[in-house]
């Protein structure tokens, strides 16, 4: 493997994503991993990450200066450059032409590490210090207008001083090959089948003959999670899917016919009464999170004493993602609270379970793929985001029955055109809001006095920004007229065009 060495650069996860997608395992861990930790993954290479920093500056991140000791191949991006320069005696400096965004990377000695790669590239910059003087020893292999030491190089010592990771360093991907390839001596074996055979051998043995108990969302995660643990122990899955009466229209039918195919027995609890008779009157958008958050548990808990009291269950399964585990260890320490799961709360005492979270290695888009080896439909796999809380945070105000027949029908249409129009994977995210608002409208000569839906569609990679979709007017119109014309108490169709920031994905 790979193992990245993170100084807190809103990029670090591409450096993995990045290495994984060509083949080439990596991991992430903070700048100050022991050196014992280190030696135990026995990499076959360290890269250190960018980070907000100066190397100069009193507080200034560094990891254990035995890393150089280990005798493998590293490579520095940009902070990390900027600290192999400080390390070994050079100069680095507040920067008075400062690079931000794209620049022209021209190589100026030929290195391995640009093995097949243009002498000419735009590359991604985002830096406010530069290297002033190298220390004794290392090379200049290319530079950039306000760069002249913008990659060097000592031995099996690499410095970039842009970000090779992100999408707009053209030839980034390749770089980041050779250094894994050509330098640190790695080979393309990582990929889901390896991954799946891997991981099912692992559960096997670790679960024997006991039983894991696991909470189905219909969500992706907990869909392979299910699969592969069912792949694995077959009937000690114990799987439980809680339909709250939040869920878009068919949901339940459609993951239970999955389900079904997939050949894993699940266990269905109908507990729509109970969740709206709580919601009931509730219109702050935290506290119904909040309600629905401890209702789940409730109900969770109520059907797991059953199971537990047939036949001891020992493990409870969750569908912990890479990102979750790389989140709960910032650079600055480990954290004090880990993140709680949505799907499964705080556990009541009497649930005294060991842990499994077959995905805790791989980022969101491996999970599909996983998904896809171990036979989950594309269909089911490629869908977008669902919240948690479900359809309660997309109704403003207090949440009924008839409100959520109408948005369900609404919502359903909205879908159903997007893939029709083959518009639906070009978006990240598509639903509809029910308005808690009332206007006038005129149907058949008649005043009307009915809701508004609105329209919310975005693109993005991760959800954490996120711009509005520029869907043609013809497409929302024809959106709009079944809308108002199939949908009772609907009499006004508005498109959301707010971005993320300043505004959030969900209305709440």
């Amino acid at each position: 493997m790979i193992l990245v060495l993170d100084f807190g650069s809103q990029y670090t996860q591409l450096i993995a994503r990045r290495l994984r997608e060509s083949g080439i395992y990596a991991e992430i861990v903070p700048f100050f991993e022991s050196i014992e930790n280190i030696q135990k993954k026995a990499p076959k290479g360290l890269i250190l990450s960018g980070g907000p920093a100066s190397v100069y500056a009193k507080d200034a991140y560094k990891p254990n200066g035995k890393i150089f000791d280990l005798n493998v191949p590293i490579l520095g991006i940009c902070y990390g450059m900027q600290y192999l320069v400080d390390f070994f005696g050079g100069v680095v400096a507040y920067a008075n032409e400062q690079e931000f965004g794209k620049a022209v990377l021209e190589i100026t000695q030929d290195s391995v590490i640009f093995e097949g790669v243009k002498i000419k590239s735009l590359v991604w910059m985002s830096h406010m210090d530069k290297v002033i003087e190298l220390p004794k020893g290392f090379t200049t292999l290319a530079k950039s207008p306000n760069s002249p030491h913008c990659a060097i190089e000592n031995g099996k010592i690499f410095g970039l001083q842009f970000h090779p990771e992100v999408i707009q360093s053209e030839e980034g991907g390749k770089i980041l090959e050779n250094f894994a390839l050509l330098v640190c001596g790695c080979e393309k074996t990582w990929g889901m089948q390896h991954f799946a055979q891997r991981e099912m051998a692992r559960l096997k043995e670790k679960i024997a003959n006991a039983k894991v108990l696991c909470a189905v969302s219909g969500g992706v995660d907990s869909t392979v999670v299910a699969t592969l643990l069912h792949r694995a122990i077959k009937d000690n899955l114990i799987a439980i899917f809680v339909d709250h009466g939040l869920l878009r229209k068919n949901e339940k039918e459609r993951v239970q016919a999955m389900f079904k195919d997939l050949q894993i027995p699940l266990n269905t609890i109908d507990a729509k009464e109970i969740f709206l008779s709580k919601l009931k009157g509730v219109s702050e958008p935290e506290l119904k999170r909040k309600i629905i958050g401890e209702t789940f548990i409730e109900v969770f808990e109520k059907e797991a004493k059953k199971h537990h009291l047939k036949g001891k269950i020992e493990f409870l399964a969750q569908g912990t993602l890479y990102p979750d585990v790389i989140e709960s260890v910032s650079v600055k320490g480990p954290s004090k609270v880990i993140k709680t799961h949505h799907n499964v709360g705080g556990l009541p005492e009497w649930m005294d379970f060991k842990l499994i979270e077959p995905l805790r290695e791989l980022f969101k888009d491996e999970v599909r793929l996983l998904g896809k080896e171990l036979g989950v439909s594309q269909d089911f796999l490629m869908r977008h985001p669902f919240p948690g809380p479900g359809l309660a945070i997309r109704i403003l105000g207090e949440v009924s029955e008839s409100k959520i027949k109408r948005l369900q029908e609404a919502d359903f249409i909205f879908i159903e055109e997007l893939k029709k129009a083959n518009l639906y994977d070009k978006v990240w995210q598509a639903f509809c809001v029910l308005l808690n608002v009332s206007s006038v409208g005129v149907m058949g000569d008649n005043r009307t006095y009915e809701n508004a839906i609105c329209l919310r569609a975005v693109n993005a990679s991760d959800g954490m920004t996120a711009s509005f979709s520029f869907l043609e007017h013809s497409f929302l119109e024809k959106v709009s007229n079944r809308i108002t014309n199939e949908v009772s108490g609907i009499n006004r169709v508005v498109y959301d065009i707010t971005s993320k920031p300043p505004g959030t994905i969900e209305w709440e």
